[in-house]
Formats: C-alpha cells, sequence, structure tokens
C-alpha cells in the first residue's frame, strides 16, 4: 500500500489489487527469483518518461517508487542499485498535416529546443525532486535523454537485429495496421511522418540499414542506419522503442535492469512481450517490469502532461485538484509525497 500525504496529513491511499496475495509478502519479492538466479552486480530501476511538460502526481509515484525500491534491494539483496531516469526529448512538440497528402509530420522536443534547452527542462522540472529523493534513499541516480540512447552502438545494433525479423513482430508493434513507425526526421528541418506512412526500409546488409523517407518542405531522402555512426536521428514509437531498449538492456551480464511503469503500461506491454518472444529473447533476458497503481480523478480521468502544455489546467475536469497536477504545491522534503511503501 501508498499513502500520500499533504502537509503531513493522508491525503489518498492507493492499493492496488493483485492475484498474488498468497504468494508475494512484499513488492520487492518480484525480483527475487532473477536476482537469485543471475546473483547480478547491481539493479539498476529505469524509470522513463516523457519531458513534455511539468511532471503530475502520476510521474512522481513512479519515480518515487523506483527509489525507494532501490534502497529496499539494496538492503534485501546486497547489492549495489541505483536509478536510471530516461528523458524521453523524442516527444511531439508539434504536429502539422500535409495539405495536399493530410500526412502528419512531428518534430520533436530535442529537435524544437535542442540539447541545451532540453537540459534546461530536465533542470527545472526533474533535478531539484530527484536529489531530494536520492538523498532521502541514499540511493544513486543517472539521468540519460532518448536522444543520447538511440545514439549508441548498442541501441543502434540491436534495432538492426529486430528488422531482420520485421515481418514476425510488425502485428505485435501495431496490432491495428501492422505499420511500424519508424521515424528518421529529415537532415535539413527535423521534421518527420508521424506514422511513418511513406518512410521504408529500402534495403538491409550486414552494413546496416537503408531507409527512404518524404519531408513536407525538402521532398524525397534516404538515411542510413550503422551501429558505428550515431547519425541519423533514428526516432521510434512507443513500443518499437521499448522492445528495442529492453533488448539492449537484457543483454547486460553484471546489471540486472527493472523497468518501472505506470499501470496504464499493463496492456501494452503483452505486445512488447509478444514481439520479444518472436525475436526469441531468452527468458534471463526478458525484463522484470514493476507497474505503480494509475492515478486517477473520481471521474475516471488520467492526468496528462501534455493536455496540461497545451490547454492548460482548466481543459481537466473539474474534480482534478490542483496538488496533483503541480508538485510545487507539495511544500517540503519527499515525505509529503510518499510515506511508506510496504
Amino acid at each position: 500500500m501508498i499513502t500520500l500525504r499533504r502537509n503531513g496529513k493522508p491525503s489518498l491511499l492507493l492499493s492496488p489489487n493483485s492475484v498474488l496475495a498468497n504468494a508475494l509478502l512484499r513488492s520487492i519479492d518480484i525480483l527475487r527469483p532473477r536476482a537469485l538466479a543471475t546473483r547480478p552486480a547491481r539493479i539498476e530501476f529505469v524509470v522513463g518518461t516523457q519531458i513534455n511538460g511539468a511532471p503530475h502526481l502520476g510521474t512522481n509515484l513512479v519515480q518515487t517508487t523506483a527509489f525507494l525500491l532501490a534502497k529496499l534491494a539494496r538492503r534485501e539483496f546486497s547489492t549495489d542499485t541505483r536509478v536510471r531516469f530516461a528523458a524521453l526529448d523524442n516527444a511531439p512538440y508539434e504536429v502539422v498535416l500535409d495539405p495536399e497528402t493530410h500526412t502528419a509530420y512531428q518534430q520533436t522536443y530535442y529537435h524544437a529546443l535542442g540539447k541545451d534547452q532540453i537540459a534546461e527542462l530536465i533542470e527545472r522540472y526533474y533535478r531539484g525532486f530527484f536529489d531530494s529523493l536520492s538523498e532521502a534513499t541514499d540511493t544513486d541516480y543517472e539521468v540519460e535523454t532518448y536522444t543520447d540512447q538511440q545514439a549508441t552502438p548498442g541501441f543502434r545494433a540491436e534495432f538492426l537485429r529486430t528488422l531482420e525479423r520485421l515481418d514476425e513482430i510488425c502485428w505485435w508493434l501495431a496490432p491495428s495496421h501492422g505499420v511500424v513507425h519508424t521515424r528518421i526526421p529529415c537532415p535539413e528541418c527535423g521534421w518527420a511522418e508521424k506514422r511513418a506512412d511513406r518512410t521504408k526500409l529500402a534495403h538491409l546488409d550486414e552494413d546496416g540499414a537503408t531507409f527512404t523517407a518524404v519531408c513536407l518542405d525538402h521532398g524525397p531522402y534516404e538515411a542510413h542506419i550503422d551501429p558505428e555512426d550515431d547519425s541519423p536521428y533514428l526516432d521510434l514509437a512507443t513500443l518499437y522503442r521499448n522492445l528495442v531498449k529492453e533488448r539492449a538492456l537484457g543483454r547486460s551480464t553484471d546489471t540486472m535492469h527493472v523497468m518501472m511503469k505506470g499501470g496504464d503500461w499493463a496492456f501494452g506491454c503483452q505486445l512488447v512481450d509478444g514481439a520479444l518472444g518472436a525475436l526469441h529473447a531468452p527468458p534471463d533476458h526478458m525484463p522484470i517490469r514493476i507497474f505503480t497503481p494509475q492515478v486517477l480523478a473520481p471521474t475516471g480521468a488520467k492526468l496528462s502532461k501534455s493536455l496540461l502544455r497545451e490547454r492548460g489546467a482548466s481543459a481537466l475536469p473539474a474534480d482534478v485538484e490542483p496538488w496533483m497536477l503541480d508538485t510545487t504545491a507539495w511544500p517540503g522534503s519527499t515525505d509529503n509525497y510518499v510515506d511508506a511503501l510496504v
């Protein structure tokens, strides 16, 4: 059970139903089978967050849980632990339609703002909160943007491996139409087809993959993906990105990675697991995931950073309280966010 406090008083209780009631005494025990089997030198809790606006209560809940579990895991399994904050700066900043073809084009936060402003965004909304959690739990953390992640040889090599079985995984990653969204922004302007309508895999061999695409303003272009080259930019849709990330992290021999996700991810992970199975991922490479309860308003509305950024708090139902949307409304230490995790 998680007890949320505001001004020192209990404000909200979150206790997700679980079919593990007779098998699981504590949340941390979900990690025990893998920890005993692999004896990792480190356990890393990975939290991915789209940095498309100020974090709300649901975002902070996932992040706080990661630090609390890292503290418990360090004590329970006598191993080093840390938190990795994956700042998803590939979130769409702006979307436009081609007036002739009605093809949607998008520009990511990274391409719209640049590296320095992305760093400022992380500093403004997350650094203080993470520093407080780190101090409270005596747990180190690191920040990695998606832009940095997609440029690594390991991520790109894993992406190229998935292309060899694209016909087998496409329906898992895009169950409604089978079109996997691989976005490679135009090298001149940074805009890319949102749904990859005209982005095609033209050639694949041991040297890499060549894609063709069409820019709204600059027409057709080609892009070559090579593990040893950090360009062009590789922007993958949500399910595809998670597949490649979890495949890459699963190859680590000394670190056990735990994916921290909100409850709204439960259905999506079934599809990612289907794609992992199609790629014949070994059992010890399958990701470990922990889901936190989803925070909803009494009417069932889900908090949304993008909606808040685009339309303001007035766009959400009246029963969404201000303290759920603005972490600065919780003065003091992290004890005001989460009192205990049992």
